[in-house]
């Protein structure tokens, strides 16, 4: 039981990618009116893959799209991260996680430029 347990927790849990793309697009969605409606379309589709209704390898080739779109993962990161320290002045998220690392050096390389 154990094991399915962490199956279920480590599928529904989203990819850096698909994290990448959220925070971009929850930190963009009051300059611009599409961020906002892509954000809803992709929370929507992840609620669909949740729900079984969505293969997630759909749900991935969206979201790899959209961040291509918006210019790569990586670009999407500094554009995050830069966000959040020109409002707030630093960079508050940590984690362990792919996305949490890449985030932290971008943003260290950041605040040292500063």
């Amino acid at each position: 039981m154990r094991n399915f347990a962490f199956k279920i927790e480590t599928m529904n849990k989203p990819t850096p990618e698909a994290k990448a793309l959220s925070l971009f697009l929850m930190a963009h969605k009051k300059t611009n009116s599409s961020y906002k409606e892509k954000a809803k379309r992709i929370n929507k589709q992840w609620d669909l893959v949740i729900a079984g209704e969505l293969s997630k390898s759909n749900y991935m080739e969206e979201v790899q799209n959209t961040l291509a779109s918006y210019g790569g993962y990586s670009k999407v990161i500094e554009k995050t991260v830069q966000f959040y320290i020109d409002s707030t002045g630093e960079w508050k998220l940590k984690g362990d996680d792919k996305y949490c690392l890449d985030a932290q050096k971008i943003a260290e390389k950041i605040l040292k430029q500063k």
